[in-house]
């Protein structure tokens, strides 16, 4: 294995200027990617990255990598990961978030299915939120023990921050719509492969 190298940060801007000569990870779930991504990016969620370890060295060969999540956490964890394996790459600053927040545009596919995409932070804050409630509910009606649930999840949330981790956000990626379907990762690791 080769030593280590030291992921990058590019700007919103800089990424902008640079956009046609970068190949984009997008490492967000399908349904984060679905509901705005970068220009040309190619979906990847974080955890199918090591399947895609050859299609990323090959496109790293021929250009720049620049990897990309919600705010930035996520590409960061995977650019981390990509330079253990000896491929240099760069993460988005802020993220797609920072890159609209700069009045950049974010692609949106065309798609028949119309139903709404939630970012994973927002899928978060809803189960923690009707967690806790529930937790509160049950205790009030069924048996106080039940607010043991709700502190839980408050104990979660803290250890979450502390951490910069959320055990959550992967228990919800586990969920179906928030994973690529097989012939669309294969689609995307081929067009990887293509550049």
């Amino acid at each position: 294995m080769t030593s280590p190298l030291a992921p990058t940060t590019l700007g919103t801007d800089e990424a902008r200027e640079r956009l046609s000569e970068l190949t984009v990870i997008d490492v967000r779930t399908p349904g984060e990617y679905a509901s705005g991504h970068l220009p040309g990016a190619l979906n990847i969620p974080l955890d199918h990255i090591r399947r895609a370890l050859p299609e990323i060295r090959h496109a790293a060969g021929r250009g720049d990598v620049l990897v990309v999540c919600a705010s930035g956490a996520r590409s960061e964890n995977a650019c981390k990961l990509l330079a253990e394996q000896g491929i240099p790459t760069a993460t988005l600053a802020g993220g797609t978030t920072g890159w609209a927040a700069q009045g950049h545009d974010l692609h949106q596919p065309a798609v028949c299915d119309t139903r709404a995409h939630w970012s994973m932070e927002r899928q978060v804050r809803f189960t923690a939120g009707a967690v806790v409630l529930l937790g509160l509910l049950l205790g009030l009606l069924v048996h106080p023990a039940f607010q043991l649930l709700s502190a839980g999840i408050a104990g979660g949330l803290v250890f979450s921050a502390v951490t910069d981790t959320c055990g959550m956000a992967a228990m919800l990626g586990k969920l179906p719509h928030n994973r690529p379907r097989a012939a669309d990762l294969d689609a995307t690791l081929a067009a990887l492969r293509g550049r």
